[in-house]
Parts: C-alpha cells; sequence; structure tokens
C-alpha cells in the first residue's frame, strides 16, 4: 500500500497545461516500489521526480518506523546524507552572487585563522577546492571528528585540520573527504555573520521553496513527520541480520552537518530539483519565478573539477557503468547509457538517499529510503531513469542485488582471511594493566581516557558521546574495542612502550577490513597528555 502527497498541487495544474508534455512515471512503478521494498524489508521510501521544469510526482511509500502505523507522504523527512553537499555548494554559490565572494578566492584570505598541515596549501586552498576532494587528505581523512557523533564546534573541527597529515600533493588526484565541506560551513559563517545552519535555511531552502527541510537535528525530531534509521547490525557483517530500528538519537555530529546534515522530504526535493535543471531559479504555487542562485554560478557548480575513478561493474550492472567520471562542485557529473547525468549518493546511519539529473531531458528523480538497502533504492531510481529516456525495461533492482551478493560474499572472506591471519590471541601485556591507564590526546581528534575498571581496560573518545567501551586483550599490547554500542566499528588498539618500559604512543586500525572509510582510525596517533599516564578516576 502507498500513499500519495499532492505536490501542492492548486497551482500545479494551472502551470501543467501551458508547458510541454510529461512522460507520466512508469505505470507499474507503484507496484515495483512495492515489490522492491517487500523483498529487500525497507520500511519506508519517498520518490520525487521533476520533468520539463515541474514534478510529476512526490510519493511516500510504507512506514516511517518497523512496527509503526504511520505512513511516509510527500512531506515525511529524512536524512539525505552525502546528496545535501550540493546545498552547501549552493550556499556558497548565494554568497558569490551576493559578491562576497569568489570560487577561486583563497579560503586564508576570508578565513585568515584557516590552516592545513601544509603553509604552502593553506596559502593556495581556494573556495573551490573545498568542494572537489583534490586537497590531499586521504579518504575519509578526520571524519572522526564527527563519526559518530561529536560534541566539538564546527570552528573547533576547522582548527583540528592543521595537524592532519596528507596522503598525497595538493590537487594530485582524487580522494573524497567530509572534512572540507565543514570548512566550507565554517566560510559561510565567516563571511555572512550567519551559521551554516541559518544561511542555508534562509538564502537557499527557504527561497527553493523547501518548506519541510531542516538543517538541524534539533528541528528534525520536533517534525513528528519523519522517517526513523533501520539497519541490518547482527549478522556476522553490517547489512546482514534481520531488520532493526536503529536509535534515531545517535547521529552524526552537527559540526559535519554541512557534508551531510540537511532533512528533507519528497516534496521539497521535487522543489530543490526545479532549481538545479531551472539553474538557479523555479517557478512557485503562484507561477512566479524565483531564483534562488544565478545560472552563472548554476554553471559553475556543474562544471567538472577533478576526474574521479570510473567504476566497472559486475554482470548485468556494466551496461549501467560510465565511461567517463567527475566531480564538480557537490555533483558527480558522468555519462549514464550515452546521457550526461549528475547525481549523488548519502547515507548516514540507518537511511540513505540518491538524487539524479540528465540536463539535457530537463529530468531528474530523488529516492529517499529509511534503511540501508541500498539495491532497492537505486534500482529503483535506474528504472525510472530509464523510463524517462525511453529505454527498455531492465530489472536494475535484481542487478543491484547481484552487486550487493558479490560485494558481501567479498567481505565475508576479508573477514575470514583476516581471522586466519591475525596473530592468535596469547602473549601478555608488556606492563600490568593499570599502568596502560591514563589521559591521552591526539593532535586532531583531542583526547581519550583509559581507565582500569576491575581490573579490565576501557576507553573512550571523551569528544564523541557514546563511544566507550572495554579493551579485549588481543596478544601483547594490542586490544580490541568491545563498544558499548556494538553499531560502532571496533578497532585494534596498539600500546607502544618507549625505553622507559612506559606507553609511549597508541595507533589504532580497523578490526574490520571492510569497515566504513569514515572510522579512519588508522590516521590517529595518541601521546600520554603533559599531566602523565596515570589511572583516571572512575
Amino acid at each position: 500500500m502507498t500513499l500519495f502527497a499532492p505536490v501542492r498541487l492548486a497551482a500545479l495544474a494551472v502551470a501543467l497545461c501551458s508547458l510541454p508534455a510529461f512522460a507520466a512515471p512508469p505505470p507499474d512503478l507503484d507496484a515495483r516500489v512495492d515489490a522492491a521494498m517487500r523483498e529487500h524489508g525497507v520500511p519506508g521510501m519517498a520518490i520525487a521526480i521533476v520533468e520539463n521544469g515541474m514534478p510529476v510526482l512526490a510519493k511516500g511509500y510504507g512506514v516511517r518506523k518497523l512496527g509503526g502505523l504511520e505512513r511516509v507522504d510527500a512531506d515525511t523527512i529524512f536524512p539525505t546524507g552525502s546528496t545535501g553537499k550540493a546545498i552547501t555548494a549552493a550556499a556558497l554559490a548565494v554568497l558569490v552572487d551576493d559578491g562576497k565572494l569568489g570560487w577561486d578566492d583563497k579560503v586564508i584570505d576570508h578565513m585568515p585563522w584557516f590552516r592545513m598541515y601544509d603553509p604552502w596549501v593553506t596559502s593556495e586552498m581556494t573556495v573551490r577546492d573545498l568542494l572537489v576532494h583534490r586537497s590531499g587528505l586521504g579518504l575519509g581523512a578526520g571524519d572522526l571528528t564527527f563519526v559518530p557523533s561529536s560534541s566539538r564546534s564546527r570552528a573547533d573541527t576547522v582548527r583540528a585540520l592543521r595537524h592532519l597529515k596528507p596522503a598525497t600533493s595538493f590537487r594530485s588526484g582524487y580522494a573524497y573527504d567530509n572534512l572540507l565541506y565543514a570548512v566550507a560551513g565554517q566560510l559561510i559563517e565567516e563571511v555572512s555573520g550567519q551559521t551554516w545552519e541559518v544561511f542555508t535555511r534562509e538564502r537557499v531552502l527557504k527561497p527553493a521553496g523547501m518548506v519541510d527541510s531542516v538543517t538541524e537535528q534539533a528541528a528534525r525530531f520536533a517534525n513528528p513527520n519523519r522517517a526513523w534509521p533501520h539497519a541490518r547490525t547482527s549478522g556476522v557483517m553490517r547489512g546482514m541480520g534481520p531488520q532493526a530500528v536503529l536509535d534515531e538519537r545517535k547521529t552524526l555530529g552537527d559540526n559535519g552537518a554541512p557534508a551531510g546534515g540537511l532533512s528533507s522530504s519528497a516534496n521539497d526535493m521535487a522543489h530543490w530539483l526545479q532549481v538545479q535543471l531551472g539553474k538557479g531559479t523555479w517557478t512557485n504555487d503562484a507561477g512566479a519565478p524565483v531564483k534562488v542562485f544565478s545560472e552563472a554560478q548554476s554553471k559553475q557548480m556543474w562544471t567538472p573539477a577533478v576526474l574521479t575513478p570510473t567504476p566497472t561493474w559486475p554482470g548485468k550492472l556494466a551496461s549501467a557503468a560510465p565511461k567517463f567520471s567527475s566531480y564538480a562542485l557537490g555533483w558527480n557529473v558522468r555519462d549514464y547509457r550515452g546521457e550526461k547525468m549528475l547525481d549523488h549518493g548519502g547515507a548516514v546511519f540507518g537511511v540513505q538517499a540518491y538524487v539524479a539529473m540528465i540536463p539535457d531531458r530537463n529530468f531528474g528523480v530523488a529516492v529517499l529510503m529509511n534503511s540501508e538497502d541500498t539495491q532497492a533504492m537505486r534500482g529503483v531510481a535506474l528504472e525510472i531513469i530509464d523510463h524517462a529516456l525511453g529505454l527498455p525495461e531492465t530489472d536494475w533492482v535484481a542487478a543491484f542485488d547481484e552487486f550487493m551478493d558479490l560485494r558481501i560474499e567479498g567481505g565475508l572472506k576479508a573477514l575470514d582471511a583476516a581471522a586466519k591471519t591475525k596473530p592468535a590471541s596469547g602473549g601478555k601485556p608488556s606492563l600490568p594493566i593499570a599502568q596502560y591507564a591514563g589521559r591521552y590526546s591526539d593532535a586532531w581528534y583531542g583526547p581519550i581516557g583509559i581507565t582500569n575498571d576491575k581490573g579490565g581496560l576501557r576507553i573512550d573518545f571523551t569528544q564523541t558521546p557514546g563511544m566507550a567501551g572495554r579493551l579485549e586483550h588481543v596478544h601483547h599490547d594490542t586490544f580490541r574495542t568491545v563498544w558499548d554500542d556494538a553499531t560502532i566499528e571496533p578497532a585494534f588498539v596498539t600500546f607502544g612502550l618507549g625505553a622507559e618500559g612506559k606507553v609511549e604512543r597508541i595507533t589504532l586500525k580497523a578490526a574490520s577490513p571492510i569497515a566504513d572509510f569514515s572510522y579512519d582510525y588508522q590516521d590517529l596517533l595518541f601521546t600520554p597528555r603533559p599531566d602523565d599516564v596515570k589511572q583516571l578516576p572512575k
């Protein structure tokens, strides 16, 4: 069963009469969505489709929360993850239109206290560089400043950036990051005098008619018409086991919101697609054109800035794989079956989103989903796109199923190989347990505390609420985290001793070879804090 919520249809019916004919959504779309959701146990989904400048569908399917009766409709808000990077880019575009900054301005000229690890990169980093993943930072570097949560301010997070060592040279290649979008959010505040949350709401969302969308978690939780997160976390690896409701309050830190903290609805995503396809301008319910940003800035945001790896997809998905791939300002720019496509995915714990546009066809689609079953969301999206392009029907859900099955199979093999090659448990610790306890700090993450609790060790990432747990001995001076929150990726924690036999450093690495890249444990190097290594109070 599905629910249809009108796309503010009062003015829409009049507007439709004066526009070119629309290609209706696939006639069996409801059945296809329902089947995909049932097959994959997806609780809820919402879809927006825009063609020739107007919404042709904004619709909700399923329920907001597993076991609940409240249905998803076109105004139900979902966290949209990294699809919101384009919103942050648009907020910067508004400032460019205002004459307050330029895409190729140096960041340090507007934010004098901004620093990268390398002084030359600090002096050369532009506004555009913040958005296109070519800074030289490694994949996901610094994500632990706001993943899985954080109590830090955005400004404090930006200051930590100066301690993150680059993985490659500046502008030499592509490595996806989130942290520089947090910098972009802070830059908006420095230039406009308003926080990213306020500026984005007042200068992007409201003019775009995105009346349900919110930039703050408190506003999301205040809306009763919101989707809850779900995931499969009880199996051998994430993505296996029964679907379960997650704690919606366990969410990313607000300091990282410009990288993916927006929540939106199908109706609002339809408006967002109208703005994008209209090159910054859309037609409101009164039939009046509303400019959010200029056509010149639209061109800037859609222009590729860096080449990205072109994927090779197996089996039936091979025909959907792009032949070229690049990244612009908050958008992937690639080809899809002979057409230019702009798209972006988004994922926040237990919720996923996907937005795609075919500009030459004046067509766009957005799919929001309150689970992590990617194959259902992406498969449905491609079937909608194929219909708009007049292509033969393909069961893309089944094709993505094959792809995901291969990924899970590969993940299980990797876990099995890791289990066979890791050192056997044993080898006593070099020190009495109490002597590992103390206060430690990493230059960019900040402090952690390790305590001796009844003869066992506990670790607490003190700036990440809820990221605490036991340290289980593995061998010698290496321990494994057993987090109180089992959804957090476990890590191996290795204590390094100095010549005097005291703890000199702590390094970490993800315990799973298929861990989410945002758990960038490998970038951490903890050393004793100046107040010496001694046991913390219990």
